[in-house]
């Protein structure tokens, strides 16, 4: 059986990889359709369809930089980290959550229970990092009590 941390780092890197895909073709729609418009357009029509569709490419060039960022942090980390305190890479059960500290890469459910594959840079991920079992902390009204630390 696969250990639940290393499944979660493959939901985070599913996740990077998909995000990254939905880019390139989103780009590559673009640039069909401004290649489509330049043969049957002509005068400020084609200049504007043109300008158009470079924000548009530019955009999501932004948009795939910060998901590469995200699989740079996936490499530097290691799913089989062991430590006592939460830090990137840890698995943190509390009284109202799972927090996997890694990316935002959102909810995952595994072995059915919830699980969400945060980043260290979040408010919550913030709260936790360097925390350890039986430590607490408020966030939004709310006490958390963290359980483990895996």
């Amino acid at each position: 059986m696969i250990p639940l941390k290393q499944q979660l780092y493959s939901f985070c890197q599913d996740y990077v990889e998909k995000r990254i895909s939905e880019c390139e073709e989103a780009i590559r729609g673009v640039q069909l359709s401004a290649n489509e418009e330049t043969k049957s357009s002509a005068g400020d029509k084609y200049e504007t369809g043109r300008a158009m569709a470079q924000l548009e490419i530019e955009k999501n060039m932004t948009q795939m930089a910060k998901i590469k960022r995200l699989r740079q942090v996936l490499e530097q980390m290691s799913w089989d980290i062991k430590s006592i305190s939460a830090q990137l890479g840890s698995l943190v059960l509390t009284n109202h959550g799972n927090f996997y500290l890694a990316i935002s890469a959102g909810q995952c459910t595994l072995q059915e229970e919830i699980y969400f594959a945060i980043s260290t840079a979040s408010p919550i991920g913030q709260k936790l990092k360097g925390l350890r079992a039986n430590d607490f902390f408020s966030l939004n009204g709310k006490t958390f009590t963290i359980q483990e630390v895996i």
